[in-house]
C-alpha cells in the first residue's frame, strides 16, 4: 500500500508532505470545500468522491492529504474551532468574563454549522487538532490567571465544554429540523403551543411554565437561558477552585 494512504490513527499522525512535494490541490482548499459542502447539504451529503466532484480533483490529489472520510473530518471539525477567538489570559475583565465570551463565541460557531454535534463523537483523536490545542491552552491559561491551580483549570475546562456542546447538540438539532421545515423558528414555536399546551394539562408546574412563555421570542429565550446556565456553571466553578477574594 502507498504510504499516502497507509491507515493512520488519526490525520494528525500522517507525516506531512515536505513543501516541494506538495500537490496542487492543498490542505486548506479540501477542508474549504468539505465545510461549504457540509453547511449546504450536512453530513450525509459528505463524500469523498463527491468532494473530488466539487474541487474538479483525482483521488490521487485528495488521498495525499486525507485517507477517507474520517480523516477529513476531524480536520473540518478543527477549522470549525478555529472560527473561535481565543481568550486572552489577561483579560483585564477577568477569568469569568473571558470564558464567557468564549463560551458564546462557541456555541454562535457550533450553531453556524450544526452538522457538527453529530460527528464529534466520531472525530478520532480531534482534541490533538492545532486549533483545538491552541484554544485549549489559551483557556488553561485564563483560568491560572484567575488562581486556579492546572489541574483545576483542566476540570474547568471540561465542564464548560460540556456545557456549550451539550446545549449546542440540542439546540443544533432544533435548528436542523427548521432547515428542513422551511418556517421560521417563532411560526414553528407558534404552531406548537395548542398541541403542547394540552400536552401539560395534567402538569402543573409545567403547565405554568408553558403559558408563561407563551409570547416570548423563542430565539431570546435560547439565548437567555444559554447565558443563565453558563452562570450557574461559573458560579460553581468559581466556590470550587477559584480562591477567595482578598485571598
Amino acid at each position: 500500500m502507498p504510504d499516502d494512504q497507509q491507515p493512520y490513527l488519526s490525520v494528525w499522525a500522517r507525516p506531512q508532505r515536505p513543501r516541494r512535494e506538495q500537490p496542487p490541490l492543498s490542505r486548506e482548499q479540501i477542508v474549504s470545500a468539505a465545510l461549504d459542502l457540509l453547511d449546504a447539504e450536512g453530513v450525509d451529503a459528505l463524500s469523498m468522491r463527491k468532494l473530488g466532484t466539487r474541487l474538479n480533483a483525482g483521488a490521487t490529489s485528495m488521498y495525499t492529504h486525507v485517507a477517507n472520510k474520517d480523516e477529513l473530518l476531524e480536520l473540518v471539525v478543527d477549522a470549525v474551532y478555529g472560527e473561535v477567538e481565543v481568550p486572552a489570559a489577561a483579560d483585564p475583565d477577568g477569568w469569568r468574563a473571558a470564558i464567557t465570551r468564549f463560551a458564546h463565541g462557541m456555541r454562535a460557531a457550533l450553531l453556524r454549522h450544526p452538522w457538527i454535534v453529530s460527528v464529534q463523537g466520531e472525530t478520532g483523536v480531534a482534541y490533538l487538532g492545532p486549533n483545538v490545542l491552541r484554544q485549549n491552552e489559551a483557556i488553561l491559561a485564563v483560568f491560572e490567571q484567575g488562581g486556579f491551580t492546572l489541574e483545576a483549570a483542566d476540570q474547568a475546562l471540561n465542564t464548560v465544554m460540556a456545557y456549550v456542546i451539550g446545549v449546542s447538540t440540542s439546540e443544533a438539532a432544533w435548528l436542523t429540523t427548521l432547515a428542513r421545515s422551511g418556517r421560521s423558528e417563532q411560526d414553528w414555536t407558534a404552531s406548537l403551543w395548542p398541541a403542547a399546551e394540552q400536552a401539560v394539562q395534567d402538569y402543573p408546574r409545567l403547565r405554568k411554565l408553558y403559558a408563561a412563555r407563551r409570547d416570548q421570542n423563542a430565539r431570546a429565550t435560547r439565548d437567555d437561558e444559554f447565558g443563565t446556565g453558563l452562570e450557574c456553571v461559573l458560579d460553581g466553578l468559581a466556590a470550587r477552585f477559584a480562591p477567595a477574594e482578598g485571598a
